[in-house]
C-alpha cells in the first residue's frame, strides 16, 4: 500500500522553493509543481487505464484549501464514471457556451429569414423584410445581443417613424416581435417579447388606423376601361399584352407578369395558377374570355422562355413595367386598381352573386365553415361573368 503523503499547512506550502513535483497531503495525488519560481498545482490520479496529471490552476491564485476542494471534487466525478474536467477546460466550454447563446439580433434576423425563405412566394418578400431591418432597426439594435434588447430599444426604432411612415413602421414592429420571438423559441433569450403590440406597445403608441388613412389602389371608373382597352392594343410590346391580359382576367400583377405557357390550357380555356403563385396558396383556376384567348393566340413563343409575357431578355417583366405604362399614359391609377373595377361592375352592374366576384378574385373565403363546405369552385359560371366582364371592356372596339 503506497505510502500516504504528509498533510502540509498553508504555511509549510508557501515555504516550498525547489524545482519540481511536492505532495501536499489531504488528498491522494495532490501535488504542487514548481518549475524555475512558477508554482501550479496538479492532481495526479488513474483516469481509465491511464496515470494522468491534471492541472487544476497557478498557485497562490488557488489556495490550498480550495486546491483541495477541486481535487476532491475531481476523483469523485471520475469515480462516478465522468471524465475529468479542469477548471481551465470547464472555463474555455462556459465562455464557449456563451459566446453561442449570445446572438446579435441581425444574426437572429438573417437566420429567420434564411428559414423562412422557403416559405416566402418570391424573393421580393425576403427583400423587403431585409431592406426594412437593415434601414430602421439595424443601426439601433443590429448589433445587440437579443436578450438584452428591451422596450426603449425598440421604441427607439418605432418612434421616429411611427406618425410619418405610419405603414412601414407597423411592418417593421410586427417583423421586430418575429425575430425575437425566433430568439426566444431557440433560447437566444427569455421573457415577454418588447416588440408585442397587443397589450404592451399599443398602450404607447398611438393605433395605425388613426394616425394615417389607408390608401387604397387608384382604381378606374368602369366606363372608363373600354377607352383605355383600345389605346393599350394599339401599343407594342409585352406590357401592354400583359396589361389586356391582367385586366380580362382580374388577376394580380404578379400572376399575370408570371405567367408560364404550361400553366394555359387553351382547348379548355382555362389558366390554372399554381398554389405557389397565389396570395392565398392555393391553386386558382381562371376561365379565359375569347378575348383574352385571341391575345394569348397572337403572342409569340419565345424558345429560351417558358412565360408569356417575358420581357426582352426573356425574364419576367418587372412590377414597374406596367406602372410605368399608366404613367407615360399620364394616369393616376394603378394596374392593381382594375381588380377593383372589376369589383364594382360585378356588384353595381350585374346579377351575379357576391360570392363569385370574390372567388373570380382569387380571394380566401374568411368564413372557416363555409370554406369546408364549398367543394367547387363554380368554373363555368365564372366563365359566364368573365365573358360579359370581357365584352365590357372591348365594347368600344365593337
Amino acid at each position: 500500500m503506497p505510502k500516504k503523503a504528509k498533510e502540509l499547512s498553508i504555511r509549510a506550502v508557501q515555504q516550498l522553493k525547489d524545482d519540481g513535483r511536492h505532495a501536499v497531503g489531504g488528498v491522494d495525488g495532490l501535488h504542487l509543481r514548481i518549475s524555475n519560481g512558477s508554482k501550479a498545482w496538479v492532481l495526479r490520479m488513474l483516469v481509465g487505464e491511464k496515470r494522468r496529471d491534471l492541472g487544476l490552476g497557478p498557485f497562490p491564485q488557488i489556495g490550498l484549501a480550495e486546491a483541495r476542494d477541486l481535487a476532491r471534487e475531481m476523483r469523485k466525478s471520475t469515480q462516478a464514471g465522468n471524465m475529468p474536467i479542469t477548471p481551465r477546460r470547464q472555463a474555455k466550454e462556459q465562455l464557449i457556451a456563451q459566446q453561442s447563446a449570445s446572438k446579435t439580433f441581425k444574426e437572429c434576423a438573417e437566420a429567420l429569414m434564411a428559414s423562412k425563405s422557403n416559405e416566402w412566394k418570391n424573393a421580393k418578400h425576403q427583400q423587403q423584410w431585409a431592406n426594412t431591418l437593415s434601414t430602421y432597426a439595424y443601426p439601433t439594435i443590429g448589433s445587440m445581443a437579443v436578450d438584452q434588447i428591451e422596450l426603449q430599444h425598440i421604441l427607439s426604432c418605432l418612434e421616429p417613424i411611427w406618425l410619418t411612415k405610419t405603414e412601414t413602421a407597423s411592418r417593421l414592429r410586427g417583423r421586430i416581435e418575429s425575430v425575437l420571438d425566433y430568439a426566444t423559441v431557440r433560447k437566444y433569450r427569455s421573457g415577454e417579447n418588447p416588440a408585442r403590440w397587443k397589450g404592451h406597445l399599443d398602450s404607447i403608441l398611438p393605433k395605425p388606423s388613426k394616425v394615417q388613412q389607408v390608401e387604397h389602389h387608384p382604381a378606374m371608373p368602369i366606363n372608363d376601361v373600354p377607352a383605355f382597352i383600345q389605346a393599350v392594343s394599339q401599343k407594342k410590346g409585352m406590357s401592354a399584352q400583359a396589361m389586356i391580359f391582367l385586366i380580362l382576367t382580374a388577376s394580380r400583377s404578379g400572376e399575370a407578369r408570371g405567367a408560364r405557357w404550361e400553366e394555359i390550357n387553351m382547348e379548355q380555356k382555362v389558366w390554372i395558377i399554381p398554389a405557389g403563385r397565389t396570395k392565398t396558396s392555393t391553386e386558382h383556376r381562371v376561365p379565359l374570355s375569347n378575348q383574352a384567348i385571341a391575345l394569348l393566340v397572337g403572342l409569340p413563343r419565345i424558345e429560351r422562355s417558358p412565360l408569356v409575357f417575358p420581357s426582352p431578355n426573356g425574364l419576367e417583366l418587372s412590377d414597374m413595367a406596367l406602372n410605368q405604362m399608366m404613367r407615360k399614359m399620364q394616369l393616376k391609377y394603378v394596374p392593381h386598381g382594375f381588380r377593383s373595377t372589376f369589383r364594382d361592375w360585378a356588384a353595381e352592374r350585374t346579377n351575379h352573386p357576391r360570392e363569385l366576384a370574390e372567388q373570380a378574385l382569387g380571394h380566401a373565403i374568411a368564413n372557416k365553415v363555409e370554406a369546408a363546405y364549398r367543394r367547387g369552385d363554380a368554373l363555368e359560371k365564372r366563365r359566364v361573368m368573365m365573358q360579359e366582364w370581357s365584352d365590357q371592356c372591348f365594347s368600344s372596339m365593337n
